[in-house]
């Protein structure tokens, strides 16, 4: 069963895309802050995606995926950045900074399966 950690410091956009995932037969592992998720990681989560907020309070997902390319293990795993913002320049910056791909909120169920089996390999 593939695993997939959802960082976004919407308790609502937690419950929600967790709702969608679980439903779909996937497990999530879910962080309020970038700074938790990336303790998760080093602490030895494993996850087949990460999908994360751009804006969040203290490290923005942007930075987060940078730090998160440094980890062995996961310079090539899927980060989607899930955000409001569909500015192209914040997407470009995005991309070079590792993201996989970019979904805007808010996310209809379907797409964001869709996505989630378009990344990740036998989802």
């Amino acid at each position: 069963m593939k695993t997939i950690m959802i960082v976004d410091d919407s308790a609502t956009i937690l419950m929600s895309m967790e709702g969608i995932l679980k439903k779909a037969g996937y497990l999530v592992e879910k962080a309020a802050r970038a700074d938790e998720a990336l303790k998760k990681l080093q602490g030895g989560v494993r996850p087949d995606l990460i999908i994360t907020d751009l804006n969040m309070p203290g490290m923005t997902g942007i930075e987060m995926i940078r730090e998160i390319r440094k980890i062995a293990a996961f310079k090539f795993k899927p980060i989607l950045m899930l955000t409001t913002e569909s500015q192209e320049a914040k997407r470009m910056e995005a991309k070079s900074a590792g993201a996989t791909g970019w979904l805007v909120k808010p996310v209809k169920p379907e797409d964001l399966l869709a996505v989630v089996k378009q990344v990740v390999p036998g989802a």
